[in-house]
């Protein structure tokens, strides 16, 4: 039995000796199809290329070009290219320590942040009364402007009327105030040994991990409500202490939302730019890669050498994203 179908034919039988055969469209037709695909997708093909590729390219081109705002406006695609740039960046002085300050800044706020939506979590998951109002309370860092946060911490920190210092001279007995913002380092003293403590570092990392804290706290919120409640129920029953509950129950199945907010919180803060600029402005050993980037597009006016700085930053990133596709995507989508 044959049956005309619009676009196919469909040949069919008695019993399993049935077959069914689609015919493709003809020629001119594939070709229309294609021409409104083509057509349905190409606004949004056009911003993508406007906003995200050209300026991409763009500043690739530039690193490798010797472009300086006196000479910018005399400047084209087809200068002659150099890897100056990227040799001067690679070679400066100040290189691994602000990669080492980048790093360090990204692990530990990322860390923390991490830790702080954790625990909030946890300790909003049962239910009791207003716990809707401090819900939404828990996101006023995350969700305000971060020139208006900035100010405030700076405020409070500050050494001379700062609410921090006058607390800890007058309740806590510090010996003197401290400069949370401006000084580079403390000596302190752990089981007699005086060691050296990153003040300014310390700080900024702090401000990060409470800036973003709600984010993870949002996603973490999110897969607990998820997460069925009989398993926890039956390790109850069965005498399971709340450590052991948490540690064999609720956090692996958190572990795979924790590994993507890992990674996203990772990339944010490596890129970091306002808070710390605004903070600290770079000094006291908190210059990360984004504000030398900075630095060296404002008060330099090396567009090239910054353009250069960049692409160092997307390598890096690219670098530690790409072994979190290659080490924990695969287990992920095994143990889905």
């Amino acid at each position: 039995m044959t049956t005309d179908v619009p676009g196919r034919t469909v040949r069919g039988g008695d019993g399993a000796g049935g077959q069914i055969r689609a015919r493709r469209p003809h020629g001119p037709m594939r070709r229309s199809e294609a021409r409104a695909g083509l057509l349905l997708i190409s606004p949004t093909l056009i911003i993508v290329l406007v906003v995200v590729v050209v300026p991409i390219l763009w500043t690739v081109l530039l690193a490798f070009q010797r472009v300086r705002l006196l000479n910018l406006r005399s400047a084209n695609i087809f200068d002659p290219l150099t890897l100056d740039n990227i040799r001067t960046v690679l070679e400066s002085d100040d290189f691994v320590p602000s990669l080492m300050t980048t790093l360090a800044y990204s692990v530990f706020g990322t860390g923390l942040a991490i830790v702080i939506g954790l625990v909030a979590a946890l300790a909003l998951r049962g239910a009791f009364r207003g716990r809707t109002f401090v819900r939404a309370a828990m996101l006023l860092p995350y969700v305000a402007p971060v020139v208006a946060v900035t100010f405030v911490w700076r405020t409070m920190l500050n050494p001379q009327f700062g609410v921090a210092n006058e607390l800890g001279v007058n309740v806590f007995g510090w010996d003197a105030p401290i400069a949370f913002l401006s000084e580079r380092s403390a000596e302190v003293s752990i089981l007699g040994l005086d060691v050296g403590v990153p003040v300014a570092l310390m700080t900024v990392i702090a401000f990060e991990a409470w800036r973003s804290f709600p984010f993870a706290f949002l996603f973490l919120t999110a897969r607990l409500q998820a997460a069925p409640a009989t398993l926890e129920e039956a390790a109850r029953v069965d005498g399971a202490t709340p450590t052991q509950r948490f540690r064999y129950i609720v956090l692996p199945q958190l572990m795979p939302t924790i590994a993507v907010l890992a990674v996203l919180r990772f990339i944010w803060t490596f890129n970091s730019f306002d808070d710390i600029y605004l903070l600290t402005g770079g000094g006291a050993g908190t210059e990360v890669i984004s504000v030398r980037v900075f630095n060296f597009l404002t008060a330099r006016g090396d567009i090239g050498l910054a353009s250069a700085q960049a692409l160092v930053l997307a390598v890096i990133l690219a670098v530690v994203v790409g072994l979190y596709l290659r080490r924990f995507a695969r287990r992920e989508e095994v143990a889905g």
